[in-house]
């Protein structure tokens, strides 16, 4: 673990008293100088003894004072309480020779030698430091542990790499207080690892059930396609579906190949059969567009076969009916609907055009004509009243000049038409009735039956005294009086 304490090389002395772990934190601050190569003067392991991974010790006061030695930039050693270092120490001894011994259960391991040149303390010294590395890589471990981003992975290279070094270390200290840590760190990480595989499952599942979620909504969408079906915003909603697959890829836990295959396969197969029946739309929409626009080039060619016709009302008519087909034709999409219309308008525009010129003409010529027969009015009118067969006559002889001339003048606005026609068509009446009574008077047959109703309303009027004297309830006197009053007036139309 290149970023984790636990798994780095062991550290060894560097020549300015540093460990190897500490001028590797110091190139990874910034600093790239290459590090000095060991003094002559380094220990060496004895060779029928185990040794611990072969490290330069620090170099001696005499080797430092015949050629000191470039060292790099770095930062200030991490030092550790004295106390701690003294109470490591007691864990080891060096013997005359320079030999570095550490006390573990009932007897003694030489963990490493230490040259001639330097002192018994600093040798305790060195020792107890890297059994004091050894027990914070535990510690840092024990604190990754609780990190919510360690993999079972970490955990377990972790484990095997302390187990390693905690095996014969080349330290002086309480050994078996590091192993016994060990321990508990072994047992903290498994129940870690059962944790995350918990965790894991039920991101698992929590991750299988969200894509599903996307898979079903894309399967949705396809079963209801149809005929009302907005293709473009179905294919945003299909666009905004893989994106949040991608998306869910990225940012969620990886699930395992069989179930991810499974729903990759489903949501692939709702795409294709989306993309299908959008295929088969378009070419169906395609088809019925050709059509269409067949069908308004028709359109077109016979309006502008018409266009300058001259027959209104007929025209007209055609024109509405060519307006009908036009709507039930449906579209031809916008850019080609857009043109296709307005060739039809030009056409169109045209007749009517034209058409509103005429009217706008006979418009002025109508209310010239209404002048005029205005005019015939007010001479008409004049000839009224007429009280005598003579004067009815005379009047009738006028009027017949004047209706020629009217007859002559030719159409009014037709709001206007009823309101001259009624006032000429009483004058007329108005004559007809005098010449209606002088005919009356004058024909024997009238006379005849004039006389003969006469005799019945004179009778029926008698026998109406006769009742009305005999009856007693007023409502049905006041029936008679009323009946009388209207054979009254006959009679005395009569005489």
């Amino acid at each position: 673990m290149a970023d984790d304490s636990v798994t780095t090389p062991e550290k060894t002395p560097a020549p300015d008293g540093q460990t190897q772990e500490q001028s590797q934190q110091a190139v990874q601050a910034g600093v790239h100088d290459p590090k000095p190569a060991p003094s002559p003067a380094a220990p060496t392991d004895q060779p029928d003894k185990p040794k611990a991974a072969a490290r330069p010790a620090a170099p001696s006061p005499a080797a430092l004072a015949r050629k000191p030695p470039v060292m790099p930039a770095a930062p200030a050693a991490a030092s550790y309480k004295e106390e701690d270092v003294k109470a490591a120490e007691t864990f080891g001894r060096v013997d005359d020779n320079g030999g570095v011994f550490v006390r573990e259960g009932a007897g003694e391991r030489e963990v490493g030698q230490f040259p001639d040149a330097g002192s018994k303390d600093e040798a305790l010294s060195l020792y107890a430091r890297r059994y004091l590395d050894l027990k914070e890589k535990l510690d840092l471990f024990a604190t990754r542990l609780k990190a919510a981003n360690i993999k079972p992975r970490e955990i377990d290279e972790s484990l095997k790499t302390l187990d390693e070094e905690t095996k014969e270390p080349a330290v002086v200290g309480d050994i078996a207080a590091l192993r016994a840590h060990l321990l508990e760190l072994r047992t903290e990480g498994e129940a870690k690892k059962t944790k995350l595989a918990e965790e894991r499952k039920a991101a698992l599942a929590k991750a299988i059930d969200e894509r599903t979620a996307i898979v079903e909504e894309a399967e949705g969408i396809v079963a209801g396609l149809g005929d009302q079906t907005n293709w473009r915003q179905t294919a945003d909603k299909f666009r905004g579906l893989f994106e949040r697959w991608q998306n869910h890829q990225r940012t969620t836990i990886r699930i395992d190949k069989k179930h991810a295959d499974a729903l990759w396969k489903r949501f692939s197969s709702a795409r294709s059969a989306f993309n299908q029946q959008r295929r088969k739309w378009a070419q169906e929409r395609d088809a019925s567009r050709a059509e269409t626009k067949r069908i308004k080039e028709e359109i077109i060619a016979k309006a502008n076969e018409i266009k300058d016709s001259t027959d209104w009302g007929g025209t007209s008519r055609d024109f509405n009916a060519l307006m009908d087909r036009w709507k039930a034709a449906g579209r031809a999409g916008r850019n080609e609907d857009d043109a296709l219309w307005a060739r039809f308008r030009e056409a169109a525009d045209v007749f009517f055009n034209a058409r509103q010129a005429d009217r706008d003409k006979i418009s002025g010529d109508e209310q010239e004509n209404l002048k005029a027969k205005e005019a015939l009015l007010v001479k008409a009118e004049s000839l009224l009243p007429v009280k005598d067969e003579a004067a009815a006559k005379r009047a009738r002889q006028a009027l017949a000049k004047i209706q020629e001339e009217w007859d002559g003048i030719g159409y009014v606005p037709r709001a206007d038409m009823h309101r001259i026609e009624s006032r000429l068509d009483a004058v007329d009446r108005q004559i007809k009735t005098v010449e209606d009574a002088a005919w009356k008077r004058s024909d024997p047959e009238a006379d005849a039956r004039k006389s003969s109703f006469e005799t019945q309303l004179e009778s029926q009027l008698d026998e109406l005294d006769q009742r009305i004297e005999a009856e007693s309830d007023p409502a049905a006197k006041q029936a008679l009086q009323a009946e009388k009053a209207t054979k009254e007036q006959w009679l005395k139309a009569i005489k």
